[in-house]
């Protein structure tokens, strides 16, 4: 924890040393990038690589551009990733290490683009494929969320409960759409869905602070139809270590591997969210 805590922060001091002064770049349509992210990915790399050399390391800006698995201390660019709707991340590989650490240096890096101080540096460390740590550290407002496995989440050192919220009428709702959302579309019908029966919805930006907003309660639920393991590792534990209910879209158990989540304050509300986005 403490490892991660220092470079989540040392990361996000990287990254407002950049802010208003980045070229941006498409990694795929609408899909952004700067200097910010490798920038802030390196910092990262290099402390962990310090500290913990046999450590694997995913990081979302991986040398040109591949998403395979490779250990922290490596100078050779990661494996080809498998097609997107097989990713294992690497969890499956025999020579897989213990640790694994899944880094997002910049999420929500269109918000970062634009100058709007939504974004975070989002850190999740896996042992054995069992999510054990994770911090997102958002350098606009400062704020440092973090969890330990059976340790409770934080936000600057101050424990975390999420909303007691039950009823999805009272419900305060986030959600992560893929880039260009068209109408006709299911994960649009879905939020169609949802706002007709919930008090309101927010698509803000950046996943891993949807699910720290959760465990802070400020948020009652949220949802990802489409996301990489980078963007929610830490921020799952966070919302389970504050007491959410975090699974998969059909209410099943949350996948490293096949990482879309739901998640909720609270089993009342994680299963009405559910049956409104299964049905």
């Amino acid at each position: 924890m403490e490892v991660c805590l220092l470079a989540a922060k040392q990361a996000g001091g990287t990254l407002m040393s950049h802010l208003g002064r980045v070229s941006v770049h498409l990694k795929g349509p609408g899909d952004l990038v700067t200097e910010a992210d490798f920038a802030a990915q390196q910092v990262i790399r290099n402390i962990v690589a310090s500290h913990f050399p046999s450590h694997g390391f995913i990081g979302e800006e991986a040398p040109e551009g591949s998403m395979g698995f490779q250990p922290v201390s490596s100078n050779q660019p990661p494996s080809p990733p498998t097609p997107v709707e097989e990713e294992v991340y690497g969890l499956e590989a025999h020579d897989t290490p213990e640790y694994v650490w899944y880094v997002d240096p910049l999420d929500g890096t269109t918000n970062f683009v634009h100058g709007l101080p939504h974004f975070a540096v989002s850190i999740g460390i896996a042992r054995q494929g069992e999510l054990v740590c994770g911090v997102v550290y958002d350098p606009s407002t400062q704020e440092c969320f973090a969890a330990a496995r059976g340790g409770g989440a934080t936000l600057n050192g101050h424990p975390l409960c999420t909303s007691a919220t039950t009823d999805l009428g009272d419900a305060l709702i986030a959600v992560s759409l893929p880039v260009h959302a068209q109408r006709g579309q299911h994960h649009v019908e879905q939020v169609l869905d949802v706002i007709g029966v919930c008090q309101s919805v927010r698509r803000m930006g950046s996943a891993a602070l949807n699910l720290c907003y959760l465990a802070a309660g400020r948020f009652d639920a949220y949802w990802d139809t489409k996301t990489k393991i980078w963007d929610v590792a830490a921020g799952v534990l966070i919302a389970q270590e504050a007491g959410g209910i975090v699974t998969g879209l059909d209410g099943g158990p949350f996948d490293l591997a096949r990482p879309a989540v739901v998640a909720a304050g609270n089993e009342a509300l994680h299963r009405a969210l559910v049956g409104i986005l299964t049905h």
